[in-house]
Formats: C-alpha cells, sequence, structure tokens
C-alpha cells in the first residue's frame, strides 16, 4: 500500500473537509488530492529519481510527502537551517534529485540547471498539471530522512511505504475525528514527527493546522483562532508556551490533548504543565526516525495517576515514555545479550512492520530476528513502562564506574534555582572522564556550585556527584529540543580551557 492512498481514501470519505491551513492557504481534502495528482505529473516528467524540498513546510510537506509517493518516487525534506555546504552535502547523496526549495533559501542550494523548482512556483502548477499516478509496491522506499548527525555524520534512513502505514494503520483509526478536530503543527518538516503528523492526520480526517516558525505568542494566537483541538511539540516549545502562559494568564478552553517528545522533559515542566492545563490530557510520545515515528505513549490518563499517586512504582511512571503503540515489541537487552529484568538497565530493542532499520550506504542493522537497535538506555518497569535514561554513548565512565547522566540530571532540575541543566563527561588525567552539570537558573535566581554539588551528593552516592557545575544562560540544542552534548564537550574539555 503506497501512502498517497491513505489521502486517496480520505478524499472518499469527507472530501469537503478542510485538510490543510497554512498562513493564508486553505485546502480541502479534495483540494489537496487535486494539487498532490498534479504535483505528481510535473514530478515524474523531470525525470527525477528522487525529490528533495528545503524550506520551513506548511503545506509544502503534505503536498510534496504525497506527490512524490503518487509518483513513485521517493522523497527528503532537508534541515533549512544547515549551511548552504551543509545542505548541498545531502544533496549530494541522493540520487538524480530533484530540489524543491522555498524561494528564500534558492541561493543556498547547487544543483544542476534545470533540476531546481520554487516550491510556491510548483504548487500554482500543481493545479492545471496533468495529473499522474502510478503503481507502487508496498516495500519501495518513499521517504528518506537524514538523522540529526549530533554525535556523528548524518545517516540517511530508509522508509518504506509499508513502514509509514502500518504507523499509521496501527495507532490511529480512519476517519475517526470530529468535526471540529484541528491539529496544530509546529515541528519541522525535516523531522519524522512533521512526516507522521501529515500522514495520520490526514488519515484521521483531522485539519492540520501549519505554524512554520515557532513562536509561543504565535502558537497560542492559532490555538485561539482556529479552535485547535490537539498539538505536539518539543521541549523547548513546551517550556516557551508554558512560560508564556503563566504570564500572560491565557486560557486555550478548545485544547484537548497536547503531547510532547523529541528529547527529555524535566519533570519540574511537566508537573506545571498539568497543573497550568488541568483539562488538557498531556502525551509523551517517543520514537525515532528508524522506527517511522512513535513506538510509546505515556497516556493523559498515565499523567494525571502518575501524578496523584501516593504509590511509589506509579508515581514514578510520570519520568517514563509509557508503554509499547499496538505492533510494536520491545526488550532490554543487557551487555551480555540477555534480556534484563524488570528494572535492569539496558540497550532498547525495538521489533514491529513499522520498524526500518535501513540506512543508505549501510543497508538493515536489524538482527537475524528483525530487533533494531535503538542505542537507547533503558528499563521497563514490572507493568511494562519503559524509561530511557540516555544514550549508550552519553555514558560517563568516572573511575572504571558508568554512570547515566540522566541520573544526576533527575535530582538537579528538581532544585528550585535550576530551570535546565545537562550532565557530561569530559576527559580527566587522574579519573579518565570528570562529571560537569551545564546548568541554566532559574529567572531571577543565582544558585550556588557547591550547593547544587551537595543537593546531588544527598540523593546520589558521591562518585555521582558533578564535579564542576558551570551555569549558561541557554543550552544548546537542535530545533527538535535534543541538546547538543557533543558541542558541550568540546566547549569544556581541559583541552580548549575553555568553561
Amino acid at each position: 500500500m503506497s501512502i498517497s492512498l491513505l489521502l486517496e481514501m480520505a478524499a472518499s470519505a469527507n472530501p469537503v473537509r478542510t485538510a490543510v491551513v497554512a498562513d493564508e492557504l486553505r485546502l480541502t481534502v479534495t483540494e489537496l488530492a487535486t494539487v498532490v495528482a498534479g504535483g505528481a505529473g510535473v514530478i515524474s516528467k523531470s525525470g527525477a529519481q528522487h525529490v528533495v524540498y528545503v524550506g520551513t513546510g506548511g503545506a509544502h510537506l503534505p503536498f510534496l510527502l504525497f506527490a512524490s509517493a503518487q509518483a513513485g518516487i521517493p522523497f527528503t525534506p532537508l534541515n533549512y537551517r544547515l549551511s548552504a555546504e551543509g545542505i548541498n552535502s545531502l544533496i549530494t547523496r541522493l540520487p538524480d534529485p530533484l530540489v524543491v526549495v522555498d524561494h528564500e533559501y534558492r541561493d543556498m542550494v547547487d544543483v544542476p540547471e534545470g533540476r531546481t523548482l520554487d516550491a510556491e512556483e510548483l504548487l500554482d502548477r500543481a493545479h492545471t498539471a496533468e495529473p499522474f499516478t502510478t503503481f507502487v509496491d508496498p516495500d519501495d522506499l518513499a521517504v528518506v530522512l537524514f538523522t540529526s548527525g549530533t554525535t556523528s555524520r548524518p545517516k540517511a534512513v530508509q522508509l518504506s511505504h509499508s513502514n509509514l502505514t502500518s504507523y499509521v494503520m496501527q495507532t490511529v483509526e480512519f476517519d475517526s475525528a470530529a468535526t471540529e478536530d484541528a491539529v496544530l503543527v509546529a515541528v519541522p518538516p525535516y523531522h519524522i514527527a512533521g512526516v507522521g503528523a501529515a500522514l495520520s492526520n490526514i488519515y484521521s480526517g483531522r485539519k492540520m493546522v501549519y505554524l512554520r516558525r515557532f513562536d509561543p505568542k504565535e502558537w497560542i494566537r492559532l490555538v485561539q483562532q482556529e479552535g485547535v483541538t490537539t498539538a505536539t511539540v518539543v521541549p523547548t516549545m513546551l517550556d516557551r508556551i508554558i512560560t508564556t502562559l503563566e504570564q500572560s494568564h491565557t486560557e486555550l478552553p478548545t485544547l484537548r490533548n497536547l503531547a510532547y517528545g523529541g528529547a527529555k522533559v524535566g519533570l519540574p515542566l511537566v508537573r506545571k504543565a498539568l497543573s497550568l492545563l488541568p483539562a488538557v490530557g498531556f502525551v509523551n510520545a517517543y520514537g525515532l526516525t528508524e522506527t517511522s515515528s512513535t513506538i510509546a505513549v505515556l497516556t493523559p490518563d498515565d499523567h494525571r495517576a502518575a501524578l496523584v499517586s501516593t504509590d511509589p512504582a506509579v508515581n514514578a511512571r510520570l519520568a517514563s515514555v509509557g508503554q509499547p503503540v499496538p505492533g510494536i515489541e520491545l526488550e532490554i537487552r543487557t551487555a551480555d545479550g540477555e534480556v534484563a529484568a524488570p528494572g535492569e538497565p539496558g540497550e532498547l530493542f525495538v521489533r514491529g512492520e513499522q520498524v526500518s532499520g535501513k540506512y543508505d550506504e549501510i543497508g538493515s542493522v536489524l538482527d537475524d530476528k528483525g530487533w533494531f537497535p535503538t542505542k537507547d538506555i533503558a528499563t521497563l518497569d514490572a507493568d511494562g513502562y519503559l524509561f530511557i535514561t540516555g544514550r549508550s554513548d552519553d555514558t560517563i565512565i568516572r573511575g572504571g564506574e558508568n554512570i547515566a547522566p540522566a541520573e544526576l540530571e533527575d535530582v538537579l532540575v528538581e532544585h528550585p534555582h535550576v530551570h535546565q541543566v545537562v550532565v557530561i563527561g569530559v576527559e580527566d588525567p587522574q579519573w579518565g572522564q570528570s562529571i560537569v552539570a551545564i546548568v541554566v537558573p532559574e529567572p531571577g535566581t543565582e544558585p550556588d556550585g557547591e550547593e547544587l554539588r551537595a543537593f546531588t551528593r544527598k540523593a546520589l552516592r558521591g562518585s555521582r556527584t558533578p564535579d564542576r557545575v558551570v551555569f549558561r544562560d541557554a543550552l544548546p540544542t537542535t530545533a527538535t529540543g535534543k541538546i547538543l552534548r557533543r558541542k558541550l564537550v568540546q566547549e569544556l574539555s581541559p583541552v580548549t580551557g575553555m568553561a
């Protein structure tokens, strides 16, 4: 099944329902299907083997995603925030690409003449272009997404039509949205959450409202103006939204569900959000590019139950990413390859039809039983709730002892003067690595490093106390909220002498 059939099904079920709202543009499902068919015709006539998009998204994302699929050609949205060199280095890794680009980024793209189209012009042409559709094998390549490359060269993740449709059809009920349902999409177009949002919301029949450049005040305005009922944000967005709501005392009466994910969210922020928006159902969604988006969720009921529970095991679940979605199997493996007992840490492996585990230039990394190694360190509690404690390559080895940064971060973020914190290991001649905590203070506070070290020592063993505490105004992050640990390690390395 091609992902383009998701749009075809939606157009048959609700042809006049609004599908996309982006700036001044509004498209019904039928209008979107019409321009998708015309766009597929333009793409097919180009003779390209790949469609690349460089831009901020909006209506262009679902348009190009479905048009490329209908033309039977893989689609790749790129990170427009990269340098021109970075963008072009990724384009050259894709076979004979047709590059569709927002006007403001045209000068950053260096490809042969005739292989570039202005995104707005293509959308205009698609209204009158000859429609096209072709048969697609479910195992054909549908989307290629580049990983963020925060620790290494970006990998090109291959997602088939089958991977993506499996994710949608196992997690979303067809045409299930109410007439008034609307989702606000503010995640970047080059992130798997952006691709997943376009597919799942078209399939469910929910109006998609796009915010191309995130601003908390504009996000709040769109929720109110468009009657948004559902939204998905990354941690940095959630932090800014909650801060703005606190300051403005604004109410969001239509908002029923707010999903967050993409990176870890500190528990104080989660508690504050739950308190500030008591009528909103919060969802913590965990997934990877290689798994076609979400593979585990902490539901609204889970959030509220954990928040008020006096049972330590239930209360602890507020820090979890919940339980696996339908069709997904989880397994935690210890260093010796054995399946971990409940509460025992190890590497998370996942399996299911939505899991790809394939890369350009590398091929499949699935084991012989179809399990994908996520490289995330995790635990499962006795009831199957999943806790992500960090990446395997983030582990600090101090004096031969393995230390998970999350263990310290979870303690420090509870200090009333700590707004955000990340813990890293830097080279140390005596211990191998020393522990450095980088702290963003709460506004109006001036925390003391020694006080924070003592605060940590009270909760953890002495060997897990930060050797240094460094204060910053902000932490470096990707657009999806992932902290750039490698950048901090480089900055704070004793070799550079920076602090």
